[in-house]
């Protein structure tokens, strides 16, 4: 089985966080959106992962950290890295092209933007499988629409009469995504665009109208890492998923308590001191932190960052940073000051 991970956007709706960080490396509950992705769906897949390729912006963003990140992350799960460039932002079908040379065989392609909780035995009869969720809004979604054979017979981007409620949280499994690959260089070959790009969704169209079936699989939870506000929403559910499955430490023990409680679930990382401070619930902070004389909810700090005199509810702050001040509500990158 292989993963497909295309990573190739700037992340643009959570400025200033993605100005130097790629959005899927930003952690959420300690552990950057992309390793908790791909780490999901290996679970839920529940049998070895050969490969994980990964598509790629421009290498003056995505540099040879990143790389190393990534092979790491692949390595961790048995599987061999494979690093794609996607040179132009040119749509979905376009990124997955752009690893052309692993599009063999079982895999799964997860955009990595979207955190999700499943558990459920994946339909390997069907030639492939849509993972879906069900919403209140689906006129805000692209939603597919099922037979009476609970088949996907058609993808409607955010349809203006009721089709269905289930939104296409774009997670998909392919029996052989050689037969995608196929279609997609035909959607290539004859610039079939739509939205002025090359997307995964008429490669998947053709595949339909050729005989392939398509199902359903439900997730439990879809969280969604777009913005400042729903990361920080997703920081807090996920910290109440781990904090009740009791399978990762949550607090280092290298952290340094001094006057100072936590109330759970919080993320707590390597080395970070905490003094005459009330943390919780719903905050990760990252290594290397040091936070005096403050008060901290539901927030999102990363890693080497500084903090006083704070009453922070709804925050999201980046690496190395510097905050002191009354400002309850924020939103600060890397490198930034506040004094």
């Amino acid at each position: 089985m292989k993963i497909i991970v295309p990573m190739a956007g700037r992340g643009s709706r959570l400025r200033p966080h993605t100005l130097t960080v790629p959005k899927p490396l930003i952690p959420v509950a300690g552990k950057p959106i992309v390793h908790r992705l791909v780490s999901d769906i290996a679970k839920v897949l529940g049998e070895p992962i050969d490969e994980v390729a990964f598509i790629l912006g421009d290498p003056a963003f995505f540099g040879e950290d990143v790389v190393h990140n990534l092979t790491e992350l692949a390595e961790s799960l048995g599987a061999k890295a494979s690093i794609y460039r996607q040179d132009k932002p040119l749509g979905t079908g376009h990124a997955i092209m752009s690893a052309a040379s692993s599009l063999s065989g079982p895999a799964v392609v997860a955009y990595a933007d979207t955190l999700i909780r499943a558990d459920f035995n994946l339909d390997k009869n069907a030639d492939s499988v849509i993972w879906v969720k069900q919403v209140d809004q689906p006129e805000a979604y692209g939603v597919v629409k099922l037979n009476d054979k609970q088949e996907i017979v058609e993808l409607v981007e955010k349809p203006t009469e009721y089709v269905s409620d289930l939104a296409v949280i774009g997670i998909y499994y392919f029996k052989d995504i050689g037969v995608l690959k196929q279609e997609l260089q035909y959607v290539l070959d004859n610039n079939i665009i739509n939205g002025g790009e090359y997307q995964i969704n008429d490669g998947i169209k053709r595949m339909m109208a050729n005989g392939k079936t398509f199902v359903t699989g439900k997730v439990d939870e879809w969280m969604d890492c777009g913005n400042k506000n729903v990361t920080v929403e997703t920081n807090s559910r996920m910290l109440n998923f781990l904090h009740e499955d009791k399978e990762e430490q949550l607090v280092a023990s290298s952290a340094k308590l001094e006057n100072a409680s936590i109330i759970p679930p919080c993320f707590v990382g390597e080395h970070v001191v905490l003094k005459n401070v009330t943390l919780g619930p719903h905050v990760s902070i990252g290594d290397h932190c040091v936070v005096e004389d403050s008060v901290i909810k539901s927030s999102l700090i990363q890693t080497n960052t500084s903090i006083k005199n704070a009453q922070l509810e709804n925050a999201m702050i980046g690496n190395h940073a510097t905050y002191d001040g009354n400002f309850k509500t924020i939103s600060i990158g890397d490198y930034s000051v506040l004094e």
